[in-house]
């Protein structure tokens, strides 16, 4: 069978280059004699790729020096409690805008080690939109101020940061790292799970400014103190090694195509395809306010369960795989990282289109 699009909001898709050039690695990785996922994460071949990695996703990303990179693991899931363990020290107190179910889940956690103050929300309309901020409602005491730039499962996206001004702006960019240039000075910490943007899962990116990494607070768990991983160069424990250097490959085949900026130009380009098309549609709608529309995940709906469950059933006949929608949306879900093709989108609206005109 030919390779299907894959809209899946996570594990995503992968470039076909990537995969292409591990599987020719797989078995013997430069000559070595073995394979990466056998070597020891302390050989001198394994740093190699290891500090490679590190040194392409700095330059893609234009992180400053006074910056650490980690790869972690536990997925943006663990950060929800290792952000409030290495920042909750002085108030004890947080700032969260609750934009989705990630966002909601991350002040859940925070809640157990000090005082969540949810500044924002947009629940109130199934988190269609992205809310708009009011400082007179920010803790200015706060440790931090926590956002969620893109939020996977509804398809919003921050347009504009919140000035927090000495308060560290913290961010999930899981889905949304690498698919648009993002100012890191901007940041106190952003972190990412990899299997969106970035390769597969199982690495958890963590880009921490430098003054912010002072220990973990007392009775932490060795793993989650940020100090212990900056202090040993990601290597405390042994890493996740086969998707950090999977990764290695995705910012190499990144850089190839002209880096983030070109790729934001691409990501837009594949939006603007599919937005165009629920726009003027009389059957599919999309479901989020047009300003705060993602470039990254795009839900839709035609009002009809019926008709949504045949269209899911259709497409993957067709080889437009992964369109469910998340259950507390409903419909479909697009999701357009950076490895899915603009031709991919194109031949997804003309699937669309055809599916439009049969069931009228």
């Amino acid at each position: 069978m030919d390779r299907v699009y894959n809209f899946s909001a996570g594990p995503s898709m992968l470039p076909e280059a990537v995969l292409e050039k591990a599987a020719k690695q797989m078995v013997n990785y430069e000559g070595c004699g073995m394979s990466v996922m056998e070597m020891s994460h302390r050989s001198a071949d394994y740093e190699a790729i290891i500090g490679n990695a590190e040194s392409l996703l700095r330059e893609l990303m234009h992180i400053p020096e006074n910056y650490k990179v980690l790869f972690l693991q536990g997925g943006a899931s663990s950060q929800f409690a290792m952000v409030p363990l290495n920042l909750m020290k002085k108030s004890k107190k947080a700032d969260y805008v609750i934009t989705g179910q990630w966002a909601k889940k991350a002040a859940q956690e925070a809640s157990k080690f000090g005082t969540v103050n949810k500044v924002a929300s947009s629940d109130d309309k199934t988190f269609t939109y992205i809310p708009k901020l009011d400082p007179s409602t920010f803790d200015k005491d706060a440790d931090y101020f926590h956002i969620t730039l893109n939020n996977t499962i509804y398809g919003t996206r921050y347009t504009t940061l919140p000035e927090t001004g000495d308060v560290p702006l913290v961010a999930d960019a899981s889905s949304n790292i690498l698919s648009e240039p993002i100012d890191i000075s901007r940041f106190g910490i952003l972190y990412a799970g990899a299997q969106k943007n970035m390769g597969p899962a199982g690495v958890t990116v963590a880009i921490i400014r430098e003054d912010l990494i002072t220990g973990a607070i007392e009775g932490a768990p060795t793993m989650f103190d940020y100090k212990i991983h900056a202090d040993n160069g990601s290597m405390y424990n042994t890493p996740p090694t086969y998707s950090i250097y999977v990764c290695m490959l995705v910012y190499e085949w990144l850089k190839s195509l002209g880096g983030v900026e070109a790729m934001y130009a691409i990501n837009k380009e594949k939006a603007q395809i599919l937005y165009d098309y629920l726009d003027n549609s009389s059957m599919f709608k999309g479901t989020v306010v047009k300003e705060d529309r993602s470039l990254m995940n795009v839900p839709f709906v035609t009002g009809d369960d019926d008709l949504n469950a045949k269209f899911i059933k259709e497409a993957k006949a067709k080889g437009f795989v992964n369109l469910k929608g998340h259950r507390t949306v409903g419909g479909m879900r697009a999701s357009i990282y950076n490895a899915m093709p603009v031709e991919g989108v194109k031949a997804l609206v003309e699937f669309m289109k055809k599916f439009e005109t049969d069931n009228k």
